[in-house]
């Protein structure tokens, strides 16, 4: 069975998983492609959805935490939660004072 796909490159509304708002599946359309968007991240993410790169990174950590989402886009939320747990890693040793 073929999903059918949206704009974004992703898998259509009709196909994702329960419990994802169109905001959830945009977002995650967003961090697969925000590369290919002119400026800086924190402008297309104001322009895009209307909140700032703080909220906007508050709601996707909450996001990729988040069961459905792992189901929706199993590659991204993966490599999206090993990005942060590296970042994680690196500020904890720079507090103790050693880097990684």
């Amino acid at each position: 069975m073929n999903a059918e796909r949206s704009p974004q490159g992703g898998a259509a509304d009709a196909a994702a998983p329960a419990g994802l708002s169109k905001r959830d599946l945009d977002i995650l359309a967003f961090e697969r492609q925000w590369w290919k968007y002119a400026g800086a991240k924190e402008s297309a993410v104001r322009e895009q959805f209307d909140m700032s790169a703080t909220r906007y990174y508050q709601v996707l950590n909450a996001l990729i935490d988040r069961p459905e989402a792992l189901e929706a886009d199993p590659l991204l939320v993966r490599r999206l939660r090993r990005l942060r747990s590296q970042r994680q890693r690196q500020r904890s040793a720079r507090r103790l004072g050693f880097e990684i």
